[in-house]
């Protein structure tokens, strides 16, 4: 069987008392620590470190539709991380690595290995926000087909329990706009 390979690198952010953020990078040769700068935290490092997982051959590919509120909240969530997404399905033991192509799914059990891909999202086919988007599912394990059975609803509790770990830490504050006065 043929296999394909995706690489992955991606910064990890250990921010003091705050979840880790991850998000994709440029290739780095080894691990780097350095300083890191933020407003948010002191004792801030970022490490840089390199994800490889591997596909067999496509065993099926089936349309499919996602609700509209995982949809937007993975790409929200996407959008705060910068290019690359790691997400925890913790009552599957599964990690979801989203992009913005694709979110792919790994086993904890065989973590370099993708068991199944959502490719070809198509949300400029629908006409609300609040509408579901069509997407295609990519089976590259027999248990593919039984994991997807779950796998949307457990989804989106993970990316739920995700955007509450990362809600602002302070209140909004709406700013005065004040216009300078005019010159006579």
């Amino acid at each position: 069987m043929g296999q394909s390979q995706i690489e992955l690198k991606a910064r990890l952010f250990c921010l003091k008392d705050r979840p880790f953020l991850l998000a994709l990078i440029a290739p780095a040769p080894n691990i780097h620590r350095k300083n890191c700068f933020t407003l948010g935290a002191k004792d801030c490092y970022f490490y840089a470190m390199e994800e490889r997982f591997y596909r067999e051959q496509e065993i099926a590919r089936l349309p499919d539709f996602l609700p509209a509120a995982t949809y937007n909240l993975a790409h929200t969530l996407l959008a705060r991380a910068g290019q690359c997404l790691f997400v925890p399905i913790r009552s599957l033991q599964y990690m979801a690595v989203l992009d913005a192509e694709e979110f792919i799914f790994v086993d904890s059990q065989n973590k370099a290995w993708v068991e199944l891909a959502w490719q070809h999202f198509r949300p400029q086919s629908r006409s609300a926000l609040d509408e579901r988007v069509p997407f295609e599912v990519v089976h590259y394990a027999p248990q593919a087909a039984e994991t997807m059975k779950r796998l949307p609803g457990e989804f989106h509790k993970a990316l739920r329990v995700l955007a509450e770990r990362d809600l602002p830490q302070q209140d909004a504050h709406v700013l005065p706009l004040v216009r300078p006065p005019r010159p006579e």
